[in-house]
């Protein structure tokens, strides 16, 4: 039971940063029917200059918010200038290679800067391990899927309460007639892409601590949380967020019992087993197109 229990609260981690990010891809997908293919890297960023914040001699605190605003930052520019002149023609999918290539670029950039090499995020929550019923887990890893579950909350409250949620469920539903009816298209679809890099650049500044800040953190972590979006189904942030936390909890157990190679060929088995049987995801709803 105590390895269950080890296994358990291991998986909850690092399923709540792939929650985290598929909920990025969620408030993306809602809003501008497009992503952002880099948003790995989003992490990314968040992580590394935390880090290098930190080693420049900032407090933890005020490190980690700048990085979490220049990811922010990173997103909304990325939509104004790889995503908007794409998906303002029709059928074009010249925003998926767009991302891509900001992407490779940013990882090349951060290489230069930050080295190729992997450290840590100084935090409290990492000093030493609690003990959980006898399964050993940091305080920081309590706290991410915790976070993913507060932000998740929140993003329905925003949603369903505030003028901006409002205009964003709008500009989901039907841009034109949200356009007609005065919201701001633009503006809304870029809140959107800079909101979801924030979440994006916070999940990489809460995982940091746990498995150190890397220029190429962001590749796997981002394919697995789009992942994660498609299986719970990327219109819907709670369904995101079930399949995140579900996701790293399978992972730790096929690390744990069969091998860490083993790892990613039994997760993504998984996903292709789910999208057969749900095409939609898991808790996604059917598209129906009125002809």
């Amino acid at each position: 039971m105590t390895t269950i229990l080890q296994y358990t609260l291991s998986g909850l981690a690092i399923g709540g940063v792939y929650a985290l990010v598929a909920l990025g891809f969620h408030i993306m997908w809602s809003t501008a029917k497009a992503v952002n293919f880099a948003h790995g890297d989003t992490l990314m960023i968040g992580a590394v200059l935390a880090v290098m914040g930190v080693d420049a001699g900032m407090p933890v605190w005020l490190a980690c918010g700048l990085s979490i605003l220049a990811g922010g930052a990173f997103g909304v520019a990325l939509e104004r200038i790889a995503v908007r002149p794409f998906t303002a023609e029709a059928n074009s999918i010249g925003w998926m290679l767009s991302t891509i290539a900001i992407g490779i670029m940013a990882e090349s950039l951060a290489t230069m800067q930050f080295g190729g090499f992997s450290r840590a995020l100084h935090s409290p929550g990492v000093d030493r391990p609690l003990n959980v019923f006898g399964a050993g887990v940091y305080a920081q890893e309590l706290l991410i899927p915790a976070v993913a579950v507060a932000l998740t909350l929140g993003l329905g409250l925003m949603q369903k309460r505030t003028l901006i949620g409002r205009a964003m469920r709008a500009v989901a539903h039907d841009k034109r007639a949200a356009a007609l009816m005065g919201v701001n298209v633009g503006r809304i679809v870029a809140i959107s892409f800079g909101l979801s890099a924030l979440l994006g650049a916070g999940a990489g500044v809460l995982v940091a601590p746990v498995i150190q800040a890397s220029a190429t953190m962001g590749v796997l972590l981002g394919l697995k949380g789009f992942a994660v979006a498609i299986i719970g189904g990327i219109t819907s942030a709670p369904g995101v967020l079930v399949a995140g936390l579900l996701f790293g909890v399978l992972e730790k157990f096929v690390e744990g019992y069969i091998s860490t190679a083993a790892r990613e060929i039994v997760a993504f088995s998984v996903m292709i087993a789910v999208l057969l049987v749900f095409p939609q995801g898991l808790f996604g709803k059917r598209e129906t197109v009125k002809v």
